[in-house]
């Protein structure tokens, strides 16, 4: 037996919490060679960040925007990160792909700032481009509801993009921000990803060929990303893995199958990430789908047979339920016939691939403007 390349949490579990917290994560005690791009998380006010560049993720797509908010909002939401790394040496925000890669080899990590909502974005899609030059980097049109850009998924209308929508898809391609297809309808989902001339991202969304959940995503919506260059961020949240007919906790096996039925459709694992939607901090109370019974549920499955408590590692698949958990997710990988190359891509290479198409500034270190 080898050592475990875990370390125990600097930080004792609050109290108050009622079973070990997803949002507090061990450490590992080394550097790993791979730059580890997570697709979608968040971050909650009682966050260890003094040691988030020891769980080896490289870059955190944080959900730096409350969804379904104003713009006064947004502007203070967003502001709240650059403050954040003021206060963090350790950390960094991402404006482009040489701060990645500057970052890894500093040892630090890097906030990745994401909207999972564009109705801050209200009637003025000029609006874009101040908070793309306030360090915004990647867009959800619409979180899970209708709003005036396009359709949200868990709603029945399967409504498209409209007009105002169709003018912010030109500019986040124009000023560079990626566009974020998780939560909006499959038919918004096929139209952005047709109008933007950039490549387009699912940041965290599985195919529904295996698991037929509302915000997993079809075999059409999964070409159309790859065939513009593309990814999908295969994720690990539990109910998005929850097959039919189980009644246990889905496994890191489970959510691995998913990575595989993406390689084999699309013959490639060039637009295959990862995208976990994994907390640090203590994750808000969310036991039940928040909103309500006239949406589509995304839950009630896996309620049903595993917990239902929000702040439970068990909502995340076994083996994979926590960020150092990567680690064995590589050799997983590697013992299921995948090369380096293709480890190295979906652990992040394949987002930054679209990160330096999109992002304007450094492809990379002595890159020009």
């Amino acid at each position: 037996m080898t050592d475990s390349p875990l370390t125990s949490s600097p930080l004792p579990h609050d109290p108050l919490h009622e079973r070990p917290n997803r949002g507090f994560h061990p450490l590992l005690a080394e550097e790993q060679p791979h730059v580890f791009v997570d697709g979608c998380m968040q971050i909650w006010p009682d966050a260890d960040l003094a040691f988030a560049h020891r769980l080896g993720c490289d870059v955190f797509a944080v959900t730096a925007l409350g969804t379904q908010v104003g713009l006064d909002t947004a502007l203070s939401d967003l502001m709240y990160w650059h403050a954040a790394v003021r206060r963090h040496p350790n950390l960094r925000i991402a404006l482009d792909v040489a701060d990645i890669l500057e970052a890894k080899r500093e040892g630090r990590a890097c906030l990745l700032l994401a909207s999972q909502d564009g109705e801050f974005i209200g009637a003025a899609p000029e609006r874009v481009e101040a908070f793309q030059r306030l360090g915004l980097r990647m867009l959800i049109p619409a979180y899970n509801r209708d709003n005036l850009l396009c359709g949200g998924v868990l709603e029945h209308t399967d409504a498209g993009l409209s007009g105002l929508g169709r003018a912010v898809v030109a500019e986040c391609d124009r000023v560079g921000v990626v566009l974020d297809l998780s939560h909006v309808s499959r038919r918004a989902s096929l139209e952005i990803a047709e109008a933007s001339v950039n490549p387009v991202v699912f940041s965290h969304a599985n195919p529904k060929g295996l698991v037929d959940n509302p915000r997993n995503v079809d075999d059409e919506q999964i070409r159309a990303v790859a065939a513009r260059g593309g990814v999908i961020g295969t994720v690990n949240w539990g109910p998005l893995v929850f097959k039919a007919g189980m009644t246990a906790r889905p496994t890191v096996h489970d959510y691995l199958d998913h990575i595989d039925y993406l390689a084999d459709l699309l013959g490639t694992t060039e637009n295959i990430g990862i995208g976990t939607d994994f907390s640090l901090g203590s994750y808000p109370r969310h036991d039940h789908d928040k909103h309500g019974p006239h949406y589509k549920t995304v839950m009630t499955e896996m309620n049903k047979y595993v917990t239902t408590y929000w702040r439970a590692p068990e909502r995340f698949v076994d083996g994979f339920a926590w960020y150092p958990e990567i680690v064995s997710v590589y050799g997983l990988l590697r013992e299921r016939g995948y090369s380096e190359d293709d480890i190295a891509g979906i652990a992040g290479g394949n987002f930054l691939r679209v990160f330096a198409r999109v992002w304007p500034g450094r492809a990379a270190v002595g890159g020009e403007d």
